[in-house]
């Protein structure tokens, strides 16, 4: 019975963690994507619930350049 608790905990945690993950990841990018005025990556990143790879990917994609304000 212990077990059966032990995994449910474990897995309760395990989510708890990749959905404020996925938080952090969206709200970054979603700032960024806001303030570049760029709305198609916004509704993108709004949208589709990716564990926070979308958002990486258009950080990444997407890098303030030297000189470059947002």
């Amino acid at each position: 019975m212990s077990q059966i608790s032990s995994f449910e905990g474990t897995i309760i945690s395990l989510i708890l963690l990749l959905v404020i993950w996925d938080t952090v990841w969206k709200i970054i990018a979603l700032w960024k994507s806001a303030r570049r005025n760029q709305l198609g990556w916004f509704i993108a990143i709004a949208l589709i619930n990716s564990a926070g790879i979308l958002p990486i990917i258009y950080l990444i994609l997407n890098k303030e350049k030297p000189g470059f304000q947002t």
